[in-house]
């Protein structure tokens, strides 16, 4: 590892850790605490030039590299590589009269928003703004504007990137069509990414916000739930939380052990009429639906910010009937108390996501109607298992109203592309794997060739108390 650390140095100007140094630890360890990536080395590359000197280094002595830039989607795949991270890597450029933003790889969404925000503007996020954009967007990204805006991949105008050569290009559908295809939706596994153009839109007049009641009235905004998507235009992005705040300390009093529903909105336009659902339904605990500006929408959900541990699992629903519903909450609610899913989400899809595009990448699109998505946290292994188990127990109930697809950003660690891609678009971005990268020197979090154990991924969970 020190004879690793030694001649990395010589080939960068930014820090390099190896086991053993001060700062290794914080500096390997993800956002998701609930996995752990053994990789060889850390390097932080100070800009684009630091990282082609970086790749040319490790092609020569056959080093495997994983990127990171927020650490929000880890998984096994990472272990034994050298871990490139991209914070340094921080510009940010808006132009705009041209309504493009131009961004390096290690920027996460909330200063882009904040930025866009001050002309009116915005890009497709997520849920949740502390998570880098270029990951999020090479992963496809379905966020609050998936639905008028399709995926964040879809706005993509241009990428820098590091072949695999060594070489720093400006990839486009011009210049390299299959590796701009191949990026817009399959992750990192084709290159390293330095940068990347996409285009911003319109926001002038945002609206939204979380409605909170107490789980007596889940039955009540479930069905609400139902008729507003069945009502709503394209600007309007309706999600559905089941809430169940475990009894961590560090859950405030008054909720802590609570089961809790929740509808969070985000409309684009002119669009809240099916809201009026909503307000019929008494005994809101919190409403904070108000005007928004592009940079507040990260906080709508009301997500955590900082890392902690835990397990996440992503499916489509082919509906969201009573029926389907019914079998959620019978699978999902707690039993004797609060349940180990923190959050039981399903989102609200079709719109723009449901068209096809000529320049949709091999994100393609997304027929099914709804995401669910659980999450429950894993502060220990017995605890995570106990998640697991649950997690699964709900996919089980559901089976007959799944697709079998997944988002690439739901993937969880051991899960592979195969989850995501159709055979056809799984064997193009295989082929394009080959031609850009031959020796396998990229490794993504999800790559398109698991590594050896990705399938039995190893994990050291977070000590904490329960």
């Amino acid at each position: 590892m020190t004879a690793i650390g030694g001649e990395l140095r010589t080939v960068v100007r930014g820090r390099v850790l190896v086991p053993g140094d001060e700062g290794f630890e914080q500096a390997s360890t993800p956002w998701n605490l609930a996995v752990r990536q053994r990789v060889s080395a850390v390097v932080e590359v100070a800009d684009a030039a630091d990282a082609a000197a970086l790749v040319r280094f490790a092609a020569a002595a056959e080093l495997p590299l994983s990127t990171r830039a927020t650490g929000h989607s880890p998984s096994s795949s990472a272990d034994g590589t050298v871990l490139v991270t991209t914070r340094a890597l921080d510009g940010i450029e808006i132009d705009p009269a041209a309504r493009v933003a131009r961004v390096q790889a290690g920027v996460a969404w909330q200063p882009v928003l904040e930025r866009a925000a001050a002309h009116g503007l915005a890009g497709a996020c997520g849920s949740s703004a502390v998570v880098g954009v270029t990951g999020y967007t090479l992963g496809g990204g379905v966020g609050w504007f998936a639905r008028s805006r399709g995926y964040a991949a879809h706005a993509v105008r241009a990428l820098e990137v590091v072949t695999a050569d060594g070489d720093q290009r400006r990839v486009t559908t011009d210049s390299e069509p299959e590796l701009f295809w191949a990026l817009r939706g399959g992750g990192g596994d084709f290159a390293l990414v330095t940068g990347m153009e996409f285009e911003l839109f319109d926001a002038a007049e945002l609206f939204g916000g979380r409605i909170l009641w107490p789980a007596e009235q889940t039955e009540a905004v479930v069905a609400a739930f139902r008729q507003a998507t069945a009502e709503a235009e394209e600007g309007l992005s309706l999600w559905l939380t089941l809430v169940q705040f475990p009894p961590f300390p560090e859950i405030p009093e008054m909720l802590r052990g609570r089961a809790m529903v929740a509808v969070d909105v985000v409309a684009l336009g002119a669009v809240t009429g099916p809201l009026r659902l909503f307000d019929e339904i008494p005994g809101a605990v919190l409403d904070t639906r108000r005007p928004l500006d592009a940079a507040q929408v990260g906080g709508v959900c009301m997500e955590p910010a900082d890392p902690s541990p835990a397990r996440v699992r992503g499916e489509l629903l082919t509906e969201f009937s009573a029926r389907v519903s019914d079998a959620l909450l019978a699978a999902a609610a707690p039993r004797g108390g609060v349940g180990p899913l923190a959050l039981v989400q399903v989102r609200h899809l079709g719109g723009a996501l449901t068209r096809p595009r000529a320049d949709a990448g091999c994100a393609g699109g997304i027929a099914e109607p709804y995401l669910l998505s659980l999450l429950g946290p894993a502060p220990t292994a017995d605890f995570e298992a106990v998640v697991v188990e649950r997690g699964d127990a709900v996919v089980d109930a559901l089976r007959p109203y799944l697709s079998g697809r997944k988002p690439f950003t739901y993937l969880d660690s051991g899960e592979t592309p195969a989850a995501v891609f159709d055979p056809v678009t799984l064997a193009r971005l295989l082929e394009i794997k080959d031609r850009f990268d031959p020796d396998g020197l990229f490794r993504s979090n999800f790559p398109v060739i698991p590594p050896l154990g990705e399938a039995d991924p190893s994990r050291v969970a977070a000590p904490a108390t329960v």
